[in-house]
């Protein structure tokens, strides 16, 4: 499978166990398949639209695949399990809310929830871990995520201030070993979240130090 686009979650990537990195590049490339498709389009309804084809594709994954790579990748990590890749399609929803006209507080927290939220939970559940504040993690990486890729400097703003409220109540002292990988991403997205996430620069040393930082010490 091709690498992620996103430099640092494809390092981050390389912390997980080698025998979970297959399962977990096929969800995080999901993700970013479906950020594609939002980012691309132009008209809301034709975005709803292929959002709606990669959900119900994924739903009957114990039936039939079709000719797509990464559904293909899909059926083969997940051994075609239709109810796991159900839950893995349901990323749409949180997706979808930014194909919303206007997006509010409403749209920002139902995209942290069901995209940031969701994501954290599936990764987790591939990576056979669990840690307190798991979810609320994820949506305030999310939304960071978000406040860094879109162009819209209100948007961004607000999204930035909603994930440094959220990073700020995380009360997660130490991540364990297997979900280190989800924790060096929020080590990242707290330093953003405190200024101006459309600044920072992928891959610069000193990301890349504390990516390992956090991977040697859980912090």
């Amino acid at each position: 499978m091709d690498r992620l686009s996103d430099s640092e979650r494809e390092l981050a990537l390389h912390y997980a166990p080698r025998e979970k990195r297959a399962v977990l590049r096929a969800l995080w490339s999901l993700d970013e398949k479906m950020g594609g498709i939002v980012a691309s389009t132009g008209e809301p309804a034709i975005g709803e639209m292929r959002l709606l084809w990669w959900r119900e594709a994924l739903d009957a994954i114990g039936e039939r695949v079709p000719a797509e790579p990464l559904l293909e990748e899909i059926a083969a990590s997940l051994g075609g399990d239709a109810a796991a890749a159900g839950q893995w399609g349901a990323l749409a929803e949180g997706w979808h809310a930014l194909l919303q006209a206007p997006i509010g507080e409403a749209e920002l927290a139902r995209f942290a929830r069901e995209r940031g939220a969701r994501l954290f939970g599936l990764s987790a559940a591939i990576l056979d871990g669990s840690i307190a504040g798991l979810e609320q993690a994820g949506a305030g990486w999310a939304l960071v995520d978000l406040a860094a890729n879109i162009s819209d400097g209100a948007l961004a703003g607000e999204a930035a201030a909603m994930a440094h409220a959220e990073l700020q109540r995380l009360d997660i002292r130490r991540w364990p070993v297997r979900l280190r990988a989800l924790g060096a991403l929020v080590a990242l997205a707290r330093r953003d979240a405190a200024g101006d996430p459309r600044r920072r620069r992928q891959g610069a040393p000193g990301r890349v130090l504390r990516m390992v930082r956090h991977r040697l010490t859980g912090y």
